[in-house]
């Protein structure tokens, strides 16, 4: 992976760690996590579809934030997301891939697997990149 960033030096946020995110290869095109079923179901056990989108918002605003660089950071302004079939135990892993880097937006395609790499999830994120004076 070109440009790619230690997993371990990127801060997630209070959500991710709570959730159990974590990553396993970062850079501006590709951002890999994964995510414990186990804590982020709904009440008949599932894995929730708010978690799914959670992890994919996650992943595809690290890789737009290492897009925009020193000086500038990404906010997400919009995500949808297509839930193809449940899980009910073990981890599940996001691929953030870029479909387009800009100068003022950056949109990612997410896909989320089980652990027998059946989709059970596929995202598209939108970020707005903007300067860190406009805050």
């Amino acid at each position: 992976m070109s440009n790619s960033i230690d997993p371990a030096i990127v801060p997630l946020g209070a959500m991710a760690e709570n959730m159990g995110i974590t990553l396993t290869a970062v850079s501006a095109q590709t951002v890999v996590g994964t995510m414990p079923v186990e804590g982020n179901t709904q009440p008949f056990g599932l894995l929730n579809g708010g978690a799914s989108l959670a992890l994919a918002e996650t992943l595809g605003s690290i890789g737009a934030n290492v897009h925009a660089g020193t000086g500038r950071y990404a906010v997400g302004i919009e995500i949808n997301g297509t839930h193809h079939r449940s899980a009910t135990s073990g981890v599940v892993t996001g691929t953030a891939t870029a479909l387009s880097l800009g100068q003022n937006v950056a949109v990612y395609e997410i896909v989320i697997t089980d652990e027998r790499d059946k989709r059970l999830c596929t995202a598209r994120l939108t970020c707005l990149l903007r300067d860190a004076a406009q805050k």
